[in-house]
């Protein structure tokens, strides 16, 4: 029995199981109402508005003959059961961050973000002008989805913390939210990694239930409230230069939508993807400073630590090589980011420092 036709007769990981109640898609008057399922609590800042612009982006583009029914986080099916919900065709398509899968294939880990990876420009040139979107087909496949990159924060922050990180031995034992491969390599350096929900992690760093968490950055941060809680916040961090998020539609359904729907969901998904990035970029500045007049101490992980953070982050994408594809969807990774940042650097990057220089 192939992956595919298990999780459709089978309840990985109870969840397809608990994923049994949902409504099968609703046909009225050639009008079809598709379920979305998401990895975010109802309202959550940007990423939450990722998925409801797909939404809202389907529903203008084809006339009202699709309509997306957003479900957030736990009103059908847990933020993390929403990859097995659709796979098994209880659910029609997911909204979320794809790293949350690596359990179900570690290659999912580069279509959010890999620690030391992609910003947001050199993961959308992967994507569209590289091998990303057919390696994100090619992924799907095996689970019966199909995908598209549909949202991104840009550059995420380091995190919060209870104390101030002064080196790689501070990490020893600290409790800290933070998913995917950048949480492995986090707990090489001695941290007790949690895989906590968005909705859930204030209550989380409240409660000491966590010593820190990292989230997306000031804007997404502030709106959370956990300034709140802790002032000492790391901007710059390793683990999510640039995090994509997706929708991926079960096969099944995807296939049986005329072409011209099947482009809508493509399209409507892209630009979700660029207008979420503008969304992030354009109110972090603001919020960062608000984060400052309201006592926030910004701060710079040491180099030992960044060393740190680059060998943990190398032994754990070195520990998934043995996986075929996950090796040629890194490969194709690495080739297209030596190739993008070596452009950007030398025009981009120069233009900003002598920008900096000169406007002061």
């Amino acid at each position: 029995m192939d992956r595919r036709s298990f999780l459709k007769t089978s309840a990985l990981g109870g969840t397809a199981a608990a994923a049994t109640t949902l409504a099968a898609p609703a046909y009225a008057q050639g009008k079809r109402t598709l379920t979305m399922v998401t990895t975010w609590g109802r309202g959550l800042a940007g990423v939450f508005d990722a998925a409801q612009r797909v939404a809202d982006n389907i529903g203008a583009m084809s006339g009202g003959e699709l309509t997306v029914d957003i479900k957030a986080a736990g009103e059908l099916v847990g933020a993390f059961e929403v990859f097995d919900a659709v796979s098994s065709g209880q659910a029609d398509m997911y909204h979320g961050a794809d790293y949350y899968f690596v359990g179900q294939h570690p290659g999912y880990a580069f279509f959010t973000a890999v620690p030391f990876g992609m910003t947001a420009q050199e993961l959308v040139n992967w994507y569209y002008h590289g091998d990303g979107m057919a390696m994100h087909d090619e992924l799907g496949q095996i689970f019966g989805l199909k995908s598209f990159l549909a949202g991104n924060t840009g550059a995420q922050a380091g995190g919060w913390f209870s104390k101030e990180i002064n080196g790689p031995e501070d990490f020893n034992g600290l409790k800290f939210r933070m998913p995917g491969l950048g949480g492995k390599a986090l707990g090489k350096l001695g941290a007790s990694v949690q895989n906590i929900p968005g909705s859930e992690v204030y209550q989380a760093l409240a409660s000491g239930a966590i010593d820190g968490t990292e989230w997306i950055g000031p804007w997404a941060d502030e709106k959370a409230g956990f300034q709140e809680i802790t002032k000492t916040y790391y901007t710059a961090g390793f683990h999510e230069p640039g995090a994509g998020l997706s929708v991926a539609t079960n096969r099944d359904v995807f296939d049986s939508l005329s072409p011209a729907h099947q482009k809508i969901i493509e399209i409507a998904s892209a630009e979700a993807h660029q207008w979420n990035l503008a969304q992030f970029l354009n109110n972090n500045g603001a919020a960062l400073q608000r984060l400052q007049s309201g006592g926030v101490k910004v701060m710079e992980f040491p180099d030992s630590v960044w060393d740190a953070f680059g060998k943990a982050s190398k032994e754990t994408l070195d520990e998934n090589m043995g996986d075929e594809l996950f090796a040629r969807i890194r490969n194709s990774v690495e080739a297209s980011m030596a190739a993008s940042s070596g452009w950007l650097v030398k025009s981009e990057g120069v233009y900003r420092a002598q920008r900096d220089r000169v406007l002061g």
